[in-house]
């Protein structure tokens, strides 16, 4: 089994606005691009349009109908990926150490020599964030694009997660959430921003933006709310 870094330097996530996603779906169209369409690309997607297209987990978005007593009903489109948790249970689960969380940026990847295709991983995370390359038979999943982070190759404001990149609302943000004074971390501190699922104690580190009430309506808010 794999230990778990007991404090990474940086705790790079994203932080997801639920009120300005508009669930355009250019988040997953970019990710499945960048991650099937280049040279040595981390996804082996051989029927790109079929009915199970390979990719289709690492970035996705579920869209909700909230429909509080005696208010109108509202649509909340919720995108979900890895969260890259502080105590991720796929990283503890896994037998050969393949799937680790980096102790200088908190990143949680699959090392894919080590992978044994053992699906354990996918069983412990509770978000569904991964997925088994049928091809290659290793387990893919979310990596914030560290091949785009680290690029120097990239300009500077290319250097960030694709889905990042394309987000025609802005909905999604990128930055260190261990650093307080870091955009990321004010917005999170400005909004009340969320854990997903807090009672599965894996300490996500993503976060969620509530959507903001209409007309004076917290319902929609309440209704999204962790809990407690």
């Amino acid at each position: 089994m794999t230990s778990l870094p007991k404090t990474p330097k940086k705790k790079l996530g994203l932080v997801i606005d639920l009120d300005t996603c508009v669930g355009c779906h250019a988040c997953v169209v970019n990710c499945k691009e960048w991650n099937t369409g280049g040279y040595q690309s981390p996804l082996a997607d051989s029927d790109a349009y079929g009915a199970q297209p390979v990719g289709a987990w690492l970035n996705r978005i579920h869209t909700f109908e909230i429909s509080p007593p005696d208010v109108a009903a509202r649509i909340v489109h919720f995108p979900k990926s890895c969260l890259h948790c502080d105590d991720a249970p796929c990283v503890t689960v896994c037998p050969t150490g393949a799937s680790f969380k980096r102790a200088d940026d908190g990143i949680v990847l699959v090392d894919e020599d080590m992978c044994i295709g053992c699906g354990l991983c996918a069983w412990a995370c509770p978000y569904g964030a991964r997925e088994m390359d049928p091809v290659e038979n290793v387990m893919k999943k979310c990596t914030l694009c560290v091949d785009r982070i680290y690029n120097d190759n990239l300009p500077e404001e290319d250097r960030e997660p694709a889905c990042v990149k394309t987000c025609p609302s802005r909905a999604r943000h990128f930055g260190d959430l261990a650093d307080p004074d870091s955009d990321v971390s004010r917005l999170v501190a400005e909004r009340g921003g969320m854990e997903l699922m807090p009672e599965q104690k894996t300490q996500p580190v993503n976060r969620y933006l509530p959507p903001r009430p209409r007309d004076g309506d917290c319902s929609t808010v309440e209704a999204l709310a962790p809990v407690r």
